[in-house]
């Protein structure tokens, strides 16, 4: 007699449904994926600039040290699937990937819609039976277990596994508009408030905000919660006309989007010289003073600082523009040293969810078994990607994130 095979339903065609498909099928299971979308992976299409961060080219313990919440829960899923294994099953696709600064993964023909098709082709020769332009209403749950899903249109479709993995809130249009969360709900589980991570941090200094425009090369960052410093790093800073942005932005975005900004005492500072010491700076200054004695102060910065940075500078230095270099005071110098090594910015907020890279967020992981993705409070039920209270660092750790919980939530699922 025929052993009976387990009949999987994924909700959701992003990185995590995908490779959770992929896993169930190849585990022997009958899988069919419910997409709300005409086509898989359109967050995917967008990740990277339209690249595909695919991962990060680090060993399991490093990619841990990345993860912002949910590190210790992701140990099992890292280990047993980890950015090795990302790159083998794409490049075992047939496409090719290279690694760039910061160990960063993309494909070589820059083009993640080469990333979503393999996995996606993938998918289809396991057998994956793919149901485009369908949306999961609601789960079927008969005495703490699953046995499908309802449709909007009312009708049902019947699985003995069914993996949730409908994204969190970043980025709505590509389908991420916090479904799962109603799922898990239902199902009795605690959702952590999404937050926005991986953005843009909005701040309150017009000032500054007069450089729109202007990308900070090799500046420092810095972010103090309570006098106590949670977060420094050294790269890149776009000014915007709301704030700041760019990698720096967003990994210091990860880091606080849990702070209260009114509540708590948040301090953000760019350091504009960040490889030169205080002592370092000020004789700095004194030789490019020396090479302008005769120059009124706004016109003496133009070899330490970008143009439109200047009058930024030299207002928060409280030195009079057009006093002569040659008669600033030490006194003076160490201000504007102090001024370029802690420009201050007075955060507002981040960026709206819906503008963000990842959610931050989402099922509480502690009612979620960190080996097989399962609910612990219905059989059957199983978590993968963003919809987890699980976030990481930018540089590739969230894609693979969701490629392992992925891979564990199909493999398990399959078995039953």
């Amino acid at each position: 007699m025929r052993e009976r095979i387990i009949k999987v339903l994924v909700i959701g065609a992003g990185a995590a449904g995908l490779a959770a498909a992929i896993s169930a099928a190849q585990s022997g299971a009958d899988v069919v994926l419910i997409e709300k979308n005409e086509k898989a992976g359109k967050k995917l299409y967008i990740t990277g600039k339209g690249r595909c961060n695919l991962t990060n080219m680090c060993s399991p313990q490093e990619f841990l040290e990345n993860v912002v919440h949910g590190g210790k829960f992701l140990r099992s899923a890292v280990y047993s699937f980890a950015p090795q294994n990302a790159v083998d099953l794409v490049e075992g696709c047939g496409v090719p990937l290279k690694v760039e600064r910061g160990r960063r993964v993309f494909p070589v023909s820059d083009k993640s819609s080469d990333i979503i098709k393999a996995l996606v082709n993938k998918a289809y020769c396991l057998g994956v039976d793919f149901k485009y332009c369908e949306t999961v209403k609601g789960v079927l749950i008969n005495d703490a277990k699953v046995s499908g899903v309802v449709l909007w249109d009312g009708s049902r479709v019947y699985g003995d596994a069914i993996i949730v993995a409908t994204g969190g809130m970043s980025y709505p249009t590509t389908g991420s508009t916090g479904d799962g969360y109603l799922f898990a709900r239902a199902a009795g589980h605690e959702i952590i408030e999404p937050k926005p991570s991986l953005c843009g941090i909005i701040i309150q200094d017009d000032d500054l905000l007069q450089a729109q425009g202007l990308t900070l090369k090799n500046v420092g960052l810095t972010v103090n919660v309570n006098s106590k410093k949670v977060y420094s790093d050294i790269g890149e800073v776009l000014i915007t006309d709301k704030g700041i942005n760019g990698p720096l932005a967003f990994s210091a975005s990860a880091i606080i989007n849990r702070v209260n900004f009114l509540a708590e005492n948040v301090e953000l500072s760019i350091d504009l010289k960040p490889y030169l010491d205080k002592k370092e700076l000020d004789e700095r200054l004194l030789k490019d003073f020396s090479a302008n004695a005769n120059r009124d102060f706004v016109n003496s910065l133009g070899d330490l600082l970008p143009k439109r940075m200047i009058p930024i500078v030299v207002k928060r230095s409280l030195i009079d523009p057009r006093q002569k270099v040659n008669v600033i005071t030490k006194a003076q110098r160490r201000d504007l040293v102090n001024v370029l090594k802690g420009l201050n910015c007075r955060i507002k907020s981040l960026e709206p969810i819906e503008h963000c890279v990842v959610t931050s967020g989402g099922v509480d992981l502690t009612k979620i078994n960190p080996k097989t993705m399962e609910s612990m409070l219905v059989k059957g039920l199983y978590f993968a990607g963003e919809i987890l209270d699980v976030d990481a660092l930018t540089g590739g750790y969230n894609i693979q994130i969701a490629l392992s919980t992925g891979i564990a939530a199909g493999k398990y699922a399959a078995m039953g």
